[in-house]
């Protein structure tokens, strides 16, 4: 069908044969896969373009039969310092998983790549606390999947007075008033911090979703009701 030009990052690369790959990347208009004909060999120029976590400017050529194939790629940035440590290398394979699962071919993921860019610059260039990021993640993501919890009122009765939300309910997706929290025996207690934290993950622009902290205790919390919600919603352990 011609050639195309896209941005995007490789999130899945498999070797193919001697010399070729196979990468997966996702750009905002969902993910493509491709084939990369000797990006293998030493001296390649699409060696480092079909590396993991490579986000550039993709130079593809599109057959008839829709298959996509690998021509040139102008490199904007390749997370060199996840690269180099383990940790952060870790926790990045874990939160692609997450990508490859909600993502597919011709689907708007302008939003969901914004995320997993900015969320890498965090894990590339800070020292932040590595679970922190991934719960802010987790929740962020459920946001733009149309999963968010109820966080401006009662799940249950409806009391928007916030000062009288006192857990969150895994049952019934969103926050409950002390009275409603009784009769839920898996809520999870929280307080106004972690309500404030829950606003600020739905609401703040993409570029600042991470300029924020809260204690090590409502860390904790936070890390749980995003472990458990995700992989409820997501039906799949993380």
């Amino acid at each position: 069908m011609g050639t195309i030009k896209v941005k995007g990052i490789v999130i899945k690369e498999n070797n193919v044969g001697d010399f070729d790959k196979i990468v997966t990347i996702l750009t905002p208009n969902g993910r493509i896969e491709c084939s990369a004909r000797g990006a293998r060999r030493p001296k390649s120029q699409l060696m480092s373009a079909t590396q993991f976590l490579c986000f550039g400017e993709y130079m593809l050529f599109k057959s008839s039969s829709h298959t996509y194939t690998l021509n040139s790629c102008d490199t904007i940035e390749i997370f060199y310092n996840i690269r180099t440590s383990l940790d952060k290398l870790e926790y990045t394979a874990n939160i692609t998983k997450m990508i490859l699962d909600v993502t597919y071919e011709e689907q708007n993921t302008y939003k969901i790549l914004q995320l997993f860019l900015n969320t890498l610059y965090v894990i590339s260039n800070t020292s932040m606390d590595l679970e922190f990021i991934t719960s802010i993640f987790k929740l962020r993501l459920v946001n733009l999947l149309g999963l968010a919890p109820i966080i401006d009122k009662c799940v249950n009765c409806g009391e928007t007075d916030l000062e009288k939300i006192d857990a969150f309910s895994f049952i019934d997706s969103g926050l409950k008033c002390r009275a409603c929290s009784k009769q839920d025996t898996g809520a999870v207690q929280i307080n106004g911090s972690i309500i404030k934290a829950l606003y600020y993950i739905r609401k703040a622009p993409p570029k600042q979703l991470y300029s924020f902290n809260i204690s090590e205790e409502n860390k904790k919390i936070l890390q749980l009701i995003a472990k458990i919600y995700t992989n409820e919603k997501l039906e799949k352990e993380y």
